[in-house]
């Protein structure tokens, strides 16, 4: 099976097909897109219309029909949101599924055809008997008719099919959905795009309560992928969602995206192979692949170089693309990019440069290529690259020019010891607007003037010039430029060609040093340092070999995630679930998340039990506690006892279990890395997993590392503790480099899983059996109350399973309670609110000791937090006592205890 996860305003006016520039597209890759809500788009509200990659839109088409209401008419139109849901419309995956496309080489036109709540069996309905898929086809029909009667050629490319929560609703839908949806794809390939082989991807909402209750619909989809290597199934896991059903608009994008993914998997080899990353017709030029395209109306070309550079540097040349490209395919041939827009007749006038700043936009955030270009003048190119440049010096590696225009009163203008050209100064004065000659002649923003700012950034220059240039004097031009940059503090070179023919008036002459000039552009442009290999932060030690061999012999596979907030919240988690399904497609996977906010090892030591291991043996656990262990002040011992009785319950449990311990990042552990100092917090869990032969990942020092070298900023890009997107993906792709080390490294021929021998412990005290006591098992005394259903009375906020559930509670000053235990430690799980107090406490015959509940979230937020009130006990049976004190924090409004467990280590 093949399985992916991952992660405007007024409608445009409807543009029927012919006024669509078909020449330019002769071809067009038909997908026919079907289903129900998240197919359409329910939620996705077209105030929301991404606006990444927009300006595809235009070269992308769509024929739309929300089935018994609002469509295109069934005409072709552009991409856009589609009427109907909100007041500006709507729009579904569609959007980024056909960008992604388009990106790749592909001319998509995207048959649309959906209705929110249909089923298969009792709304689309088998072919022949009336339902929404007959009408479909009859309308696909049509709109194909329509494309290839304007001259396009038309090629079916997929089928995508998003529906099968409404048959997930009753069981004998349920049961009858994979025959039913057998005979309409077989029906659609054989009888209607007549593609026996014809791509097909297929999705449903796993978490959808319908689907959930009877998931035959999600496995009939899984089954017919794994069966057929023409279908895909492509999962919504970790999209987020507007309500139980329907993804945002955030999430319709990511979806569309995940369906290209799934497209591509199933494409050959020499399929992918064809895939371009820029649009246009593809052509060879020197050995080289290029592809022309029309930017706002003008003939532009990007070539590619056979294998780019880290980063995708480019060189961008001004006017006479075909001149002297010797230069241009050295470049090529050792990693950059070549760039061109035609501005011909516009003489690097402010609007030519208006031009050029889309242009840029356009390559740099469409295609990615690198944020600095290094510019390429000839002749009149000149004037085009230095009034760029100068607008744009930031922007700027070097500028290299051949016999450039300098100062158009020179050329075209004729007004010194060259020849000029009164055609074209004519035309200059038009794109320049200005009214007389003597409005040009003042005008002082040619190439020479103003040159301070690109000094100032240092700036390299590089002039190839013919000393006897009666067109383009360089005493007029290049001289007069050079000698004021050098002035200003710029670096510049220049090297008169004076070998071979100099043909019209010295103007042409060969370039003697095309090398030279590749080694200039090469030498000042900014490359990327190549990133740190994320296997430097990897600790193997006993390896995950286990797990690899659990997940492909038996074809089950239960995934755990044991921590805090990090975990807990959509990211790095459900990229590592998909990569798993992905990687094991035939494996069916349980995964966990065990993630709590605020939690760290020791709450995770006396949940585990219920929170994980109530589920059964787990063949691979992750767990990351180093963040909120230091931040929570859990004390070194603590720690590693804490962190000791997780992997001892889960071995007990399971001695083949495969565990893998992360260490997340926050400012703290930043600034004891970059002081050469490894955090306590890490070494203290380190020596635990060296005691065990634990992997471990060090993500904390990954990204202070790589944030070092300058790959991201933690301003910018990762943000905070709890990461933003960018983040969650280096946590990601970190762990997956070490999944793929430790399993790609690892055979599993003999089929034998090891068991882990349980060494000593480190700390006889460790909890090794920790379990959460309901709090009903106390015997309380006056003050205090058992409330079954607990719910703050005031307006902080709470988390789940700490409201509506039982809690002990007392707020009066000397309330209290007993506990018998029998073990070697004990604590309490409370809800410490704005009104946490000060309790008293002792084990046994003890002294007496304080605990102040409050913490420092507690202002807003009845905050669970676990306090351990003894351990290190002599095993045993003991009984704690707990009342409430008199005194309490100056912050705290009063003198709660609210007790939802008691925890022991038995």
């Amino acid at each position: 099976m093949k399985c992916f996860s991952a992660i405007t305003g007024i409608f445009l006016h409807l543009l029927v097909l012919l006024p669509i520039d078909a020449p330019a597209q002769q071809a067009l890759d038909l997908f026919i897109w079907a289903g129900q809500s998240n197919a359409q788009g329910w939620m996705g509200d077209a105030a929301n219309y991404p606006e990444e990659g927009k300006k595809l839109d235009e070269s992308i088409f769509l024929n739309w029909t929300f089935v018994d209401n609002q469509s295109s008419g069934g005409n072709w139109v552009t991409m856009q949101p589609q009427q109907g849901r909100f007041p500006q419309g709507h729009f579904g995956p569609e959007v980024s599924f056909g960008r992604e496309l388009k990106k790749l080489g592909y001319n998509p036109a995207i048959f649309k055809y959906t209705k929110g709540a249909t089923g298969l069996a009792r709304d689309w309905k088998s072919p022949g008997e009336g339902g929404i898929y007959d009408r479909m086809t009859l309308s696909l029909d049509s709109a194909i008719r329509q494309l290839e009667e304007t001259g396009f050629e038309v090629t079916v490319r997929g089928f995508i099919w998003i529906q099968g929560e409404s048959d997930a609703g009753e069981e004998g839908t349920a049961q009858a959905y994979s025959s039913n949806l057998k005979q309409l794809i077989g029906h659609l390939r054989q009888n209607v795009v007549h593609a026996p082989d014809l791509k097909i991807i297929l999705g449903v909402d796993e978490q959808h309560p319908f689907v959930k209750e009877r998931p035959l619909v999600v496995e009939a989809q899984k089954r017919l992928a794994a069966d057929d290597a023409t279908i895909a199934f492509t999962s919504m896991l970790g999209l987020p969602k507007a309500d139980a059903t329907h993804l945002t608009p955030e999430g319709l994008v990511g979806h569309g995206k995940r369906i290209v993914d799934a497209y591509l998997s199933l494409l050959s080899e020499n399929e992918k192979s064809q895939l371009t990353t820029f649009p246009g017709e593809k052509k060879v030029w020197n050995d080289f692949v290029r592809y022309t395209f029309r930017f706002e109306g003008r003939d532009a070309h990007v070539t590619l170089p056979e294998k780019p550079l880290p980063g995708n540097p480019w060189v961008w040349r001004a006017r006479f693309p075909g001149w002297h490209t010797e230069m241009d395919q050295l470049l090529l041939s050792e990693g950059f990019h070549l760039a061109y827009v035609n501005t011909d007749d516009m003489y690097g006038s402010p609007t030519a440069v208006a031009v050029w700043d889309r242009f840029y936009q356009f390559l740099t955030t469409e295609w990615k290529l690198h944020p600095k270009v290094s510019l390429e003048g000839v002749s009149r190119g000149g004037l085009f690259i230095y009034n760029w440049a100068k607008r744009n010096p930031e922007k700027v590696n070097c500028l290299y020019a051949e016999a450039p225009v300098c100062d158009f009163k020179s050329w075209p203008g004729g007004f010194g010891a060259g020849q000029g050209s009164q055609a074209d100064w004519e035309k200059l004065k038009m794109a320049y607007g200005f009214a007389s000659d003597e409005e040009a002649l003042a005008y002082e923003n040619n190439p020479i003037d103003n040159l301070e700012t690109l000094a100032a950034a240092k700036i390299p220059i590089l002039h190839m010039i013919g000393l006897d240039d009666q067109v383009v004097p360089p005493e007029e031009n290049t001289f007069v430029l050079l000698d004021r940059y050098i002035k200003l503090g710029g670096p510049a070179s220049v090297i008169p060609c004076t070998e071979g023919k100099q043909a019209l008036f010295g103007h042409h002459f060969p370039i003697e040093t095309p090398r030279l000039g590749a080694d200039f552009i090469r030498y000042h442009t900014e490359l990327p340092q190549p990133l740190l290999p994320s296997e430097n932060y990897h600790r193997h030690r006993q390896g995950i070999r286990n797990s690899l061999i659990r997940f492909q012999r038996n074809k089950t596979g239960r995934v755990a995630f044991l921590g805090g907030s990090i975990t807990y919240n959509t990211g790095w988690r459900d990229s590592i679930s998909n990569y798993l399904q992905t990687r094991f497609p035939d494996t069916e996977f349980q995964f966990i998340n065990a993630g709590i906010p605020s939690m760290g090892s020791t709450p995770a030591a006396f949940r585990l039990q219920r929170d994980v291991l109530a589920a059964g043996t787990v063949d691979l656990l992750f767990v990351e506690a180093a963040v909120n262990d230091a931040s929570n002040g859990r004390s070194a011992q603590e720690q590693v006892r804490a962190m000791e009785g997780i992997i001892r319950q889960v071995r007990r449990k399971d001695a083949s279990t495969d565990i893998v311990l992360m260490h997340f990042v926050d400012p703290p552990k930043m600034e004891r890395y970059r002081r050469g100092q490894v955090p306590e917090v890490i070494e203290h869990h380190e020596k635990v997993a060296d005691h065990y032969g634990i992997p471990s990942i060090h993500l904390a020092r990954e990204v202070t590392e790589r944030i070092d070298a300058g790959e991201f900023s933690w301003e910018d890009d990762f943000k905070d503790l709890h990461p933003s997107p960018f983040g969650q993906g280096v946590y990601f792709r970190s762990m997956k480099t070490f999944l793929e080390k430790a399993w790609d490294e690892t055979g599993a021929e003999d089929d034998s899983r090891e068991r882990y021998v349980l060494p000593q412990p480190l700390d006889p005290a460790n909890y090794n059996n920790g379990v959460l006591i309901e709090p009903g098992r106390a015997r309380i005394g006056h003050g205090w109350k058992f409330l079954p259903s607990w719910t703050p009375a005031d307006n902080a906020g709470t988390r789940a399973n700490y409201t509506e559930v039982p809690m002990l509670v007392a707020q009066e000053e000397g309330a209290v309670l007993e506990f018998g235990f029998s073990g070697n430690a004990v604590g309490i799980a409370v809800a410490a609110g704005p009104d946490a107090g000060v309790i008293e406490y002792r084990i046994d015959n003890m002294e007496w000791q304080k605990q102040d509940l409050y913490t420092r979230w507690s202002g807003n937020l009845h905050l669970p937090w676990f306090y351990t009130l003894g351990a290190g006990l002599e095993a045993g049976t003991h009984v704690l006592r707990i009342r409430i004190a008199k005194e309490r924090n100056p912050q705290s409004t009063g003198n709660a205890c609210r007790i939802r467990y008691f925890f022991i280590n038995k």
